[in-house]
């Protein structure tokens, strides 16, 4: 399984194409991307799924866009569902970024799995940036969402956040391999061993039950 990365809109966002074996899903498509669509085309890859991490505006804006090109079904956590049409929710209006409704084609719950090729992810439900926030476990990586970042983590003081909530998360997120890669929604990759080592949010709760 290979991930590629794609940095979209003004706030950087990580969107990521994972694939294997001619089937690919596009991870959180902060906004439109025809560079995206160029790899796609290049590398001969079959979108089986959208899917967002988390609800926020700067996460979701591109989601009509891709299902429009794509055709393909677009996944989110069920707890974030009603961000796909909710401003207030998705805070768009607060960072003035144009978000299209978009509509979910699969409620997504913490142990699902999600076929690409011959191999699958599996989702992780991290509640704390938001309460439907979702990692993305690979074979040797996890997708991290705006839940874990290189030394530091999402925010917690927007109106859908909790942050015992993201504590848990983080916790779980400490007890995959060391070596695992962190591919996270913003920002460089990281390994959980490095996190484990240098981020103060791990390094304070590592020890907690």
């Amino acid at each position: 399984m290979q991930v590629k990365l794609f940095r979209v809109n003004r706030f950087g966002v990580n969107c990521y194409v994972v694939h294997h074996r001619g089937e690919a899903v596009i991870v959180d498509p902060g906004g439109p991307s025809e560079s995206v669509l160029q790899f796609l085309e290049e590398e001969g890859l079959k979108v089986v799924a959208i899917i967002n991490t988390h609800g926020h505006a700067d996460h979701i804006a591109g989601n009509s866009w891709f299902v429009e090109k794509t055709a393909a079904p677009l996944f989110i956590h069920e707890a974030d569902v009603e961000f796909l049409s909710d401003p207030a929710m998705h805070l768009g209006p607060k960072i003035r970024l144009d978000v299209p409704v978009s509509r979910a084609d699969r409620l997504l719950r913490d142990g699902d799995a999600i076929q690409i090729g011959e191999t699958s992810l599996t989702v992780m439900h991290t509640p704390g940036h938001t309460g439907g926030g979702v990692a993305l476990c690979g074979p040797g990586f996890v997708l991290s969402g705006d839940t874990l970042f290189k030394e530091s983590v999402g925010r917690w003081d927007f109106p859908q956040s909790d942050e015992q909530a993201l504590q848990r998360s983080l916790l779980r997120l400490a007890q995959l391999p060391p070596e695992t890669v962190v591919y996270p929604g913003h920002g460089p990759s990281t390994t959980i061993s490095h996190e484990l080592e240098h981020n103060p949010f791990l390094t304070s709760i590592k020890d907690v039950e």
